[in-house]
């Protein structure tokens, strides 16, 4: 057993207690409307939704039916709403037929019928449909160039909802006059109902000319007819005071800031004191890595912001500009960057995972770090640096044995960060 397993342990059972604080079966309950004059329809979308619905079914008093839609892999049993799975972080065929099925699900609906909608990460890319004159190719291509070019979530959920027939609200226009409630577990830095899954049940401000200056902003070459979209009026998007969803309400039941909560009150019945940082960090992942770095070496130190032990506890979501060829999502990345930083400093232990239990494409949620794995990695060949060069870090710590594997957990609050001076 390593010297370090007692670390390891505690990280770990930091990371089970964030996700355990947002998994919807355990807090929808308190955040249900109440059950409506007429029929209730559920729709949702995203890597949460199979066990948000699983959540509803098992606490709504009264008649249910309906339909969601999660990433392969993450679906969960239901009796009364139909899961189906689709494709992510790039959408397929099935993202469309669920996008196509939603709306027919909404059509016909009266003033006293409820559409109860559960929205969570991952939704953008499982419901897609394509505006007017625009192909699921052409649109999937872009996004493509999107992912790569380190944009932000909320800047890419801005271009995706102007290039979308069910985006940015417009699927609440088709429930109306039916009630739309839309819950949400947030997985987007500042928790805004309308970035998540790029709100198809929610308006925002935002404007195509907004989407049009992004796409210029990253040097995504925009064909003539998504040039021809963006301009058109009548495809826009409605505005937040559009009257037809002026009945409609977004709850956001569960945020990042929930999982670090959780995860400093289990560090501190443990006699270790939390220290949160943020719960919307954005930025290169490796850049957020040297400024972690750098304030555990504050701490290891001289003993500030804090004295040892502690735990530095940060969210948010990073981003990488991929210019390697190697595997690995953002918190493999973040973490190798991290130990390069840190040079094998005694007494600093990290874990960095996604709360989905899938780190970018991968099938881990992240890793373990600790002051001896610069050495055991020099003693296995693997060349840290080289391999952080090639956006590698999947291979980095597979090749070490300290990959987080949990599989998909059906929930998605983002990155999630900690690091034990001990």
């Amino acid at each position: 057993m390593s010297h370090t397993y007692h670390e390891r342990a505690f990280l770990t059972a930091l990371f089970d207690a964030a996700v355990s604080a947002v998994d919807p079966l355990a807090i929808i309950k308190a955040h249900l409307p109440a059950p409506p004059k007429g029929r209730t329809i559920v729709i949702g979308a995203g890597k949460a939704a199979a066990r948000m619905a699983q959540g509803v079914e098992q606490h709504w008093q009264g008649d249910l039916s309906g339909l969601v839609v999660t990433r392969y892999g993450h679906g969960a049993p239901t009796r009364r709403i139909e899961v189906i799975e689709a494709g992510h972080p790039v959408p397929d065929d099935a993202s469309a037929q669920a996008a196509a099925r939603m709306f027919a699900l909404v059509q016909g609906l009266g003033a006293d019928d409820l559409v109860l909608c559960l929205m969570s990460g991952g939704a953008s890319a499982l419901l897609s449909q394509p505006a007017p004159g625009i192909t699921m190719d052409e649109k999937r291509a872009l996004f493509r160039q999107l992912l790569a070019s380190g944009a932000p979530i909320g800047e890419m959920n801005c271009v995706r909802r102007h290039l979308s027939a069910i985006k940015g609200g417009r699927l609440a226009l088709a429930c109306w006059p039916a009630r739309v409630v839309t819950l949400v577990v947030s997985d987007v830095p500042g928790d805004d109902p309308a970035v998540v899954g790029s709100g198809p049940t929610v308006a925002d401000g935002s404007s195509a000319a907004d989407a049009l200056a992004i796409l210029a902003r990253y040097g995504i070459a925009v064909s003539d007819a998504v040039r021809a979209v963006l301009a058109d009026r009548a495809l826009a998007a409605p505005r937040p005071d559009h009257p037809h969803l002026q009945r409609n309400e977004a709850r956001v039941i569960a945020t990042g800031q929930t999982a670090l909560d959780a995860a400093a009150a289990a560090a501190r019945a443990a006699g270790i004191t939390p220290l949160i940082l943020s719960s919307s960090m954005e930025g290169e992942a490796r850049d957020v890595a040297q400024v972690h770095a750098g304030i555990a070496r504050q701490v290891r130190l001289h003993g500030q912001p804090l004295a040892p032990p502690c735990v530095i506890l940060s969210g948010g979501e990073t981003t990488v500009t991929v210019r390697g060829r190697g595997r690995g999502g953002r918190n493999a990345e973040f973490l190798l960057a991290l130990g390069v930083a840190l040079q094998g400093m005694a007494g600093v232990y990290a874990i960095a995972c996604d709360t989905d239990g899938i780190d970018g494409t991968e099938d881990n949620a992240g890793a373990l770090l600790a002051p001896d794995t610069l050495a055991r990695a020099l003693s296995a060949g693997l060349d840290a640096r080289a391999l952080l060069a090639d956006n590698d870090g999947y291979r980095f710590f597979s090749g070490l044995g300290d990959l987080v594997v949990t599989g998909p957990t059906r929930t998605n609050v983002n990155d999630f960060r900690a690091i034990l001076i001990a």
